[in-house]
């Protein structure tokens, strides 16, 4: 499963790449708000740092106003992937940019249904909100099922990306059920190296080599 990386903070998507935990970024308005930065200049930043994707998302209403944005977000860098909402003007967008070449990024996906229509479109990636539908007490991890089963059932390329990640479990059980891509902030990304036992084990091993005195260096 690849792993991108939810942010569009610069130092914490460099420090998990120097570590070779990032194959693509994700960024959304909510993000580029938080970073203070603009858009394109934050973007083109990323872009130059990580060589996997990296999601730009459109904010136009309509179909033609989202490819105009997309065009011009495109021509950033070569590894930008359009990000278009799961709207009908959406899905017109996307068709006519994956036409063009670029990659998009079909986000706020909540059913099956709607990843099936993303893929007829062409999308490079459909986003399904695994966070967003557990908050109003649906599974997310069942539409991420479903819509591997339809995928693999006509050999759709569009690949699943896995959004709205808020834990560790998260990230494991979307691995478990299929997911091509996972996208979490790096907080997340960070958990899952976190296990009690490892803490508690590490603590037995440093009391019990002060005991022996010894030194390493």
């Amino acid at each position: 499963m690849k792993f991108f990386v939810d942010t569009a903070d610069v130092a914490a998507i460099a420090e998990l790449n120097d570590l070779g935990m990032v194959d693509g970024v994700t960024t959304n308005p909510s993000l580029i708000l938080r970073s203070g930065r603009d858009i394109l200049e934050v973007t083109r930043e990323i872009c130059a740092l990580v060589s996997g994707p990296v999601s730009a998302e459109v904010v136009a209403p309509d179909a033609a106003g989202m490819i105009a944005e997309g065009r011009k977000l495109a021509a950033i860098a070569p590894n930008i992937a359009v990000k278009v909402p799961l709207t009908w003007d959406g899905l017109k967008a996307c068709k006519v940019l994956t036409g063009e070449g670029f990659m998009v990024n079909v986000t706020l996906c909540f059913s099956a249904n709607q990843a099936l229509l993303a893929a007829k479109a062409g999308a490079t990636f459909i986003s399904p909100f695994i966070g967003r539908l557990d908050d109003i007490n649906l599974d997310g991890m069942e539409l991420i099922a479903d819509i591997r089963t339809i995928y693999d059932n006509y050999d759709f390329k569009t690949q699943i990306l896995a959004a709205s990640i808020r834990s560790a479990n998260h990230m494991k059980e979307a691995a478990l059920v299929g997911a091509d891509v996972a996208t979490a902030p790096p907080a997340v990304i960070k958990a899952m190296a976190s296990h009690v036992l490892t803490d508690k084990g590490l603590d037995q091993f440093n009391a019990d080599w002060a005991r022996t005195g010894q030194k390493i260096l």
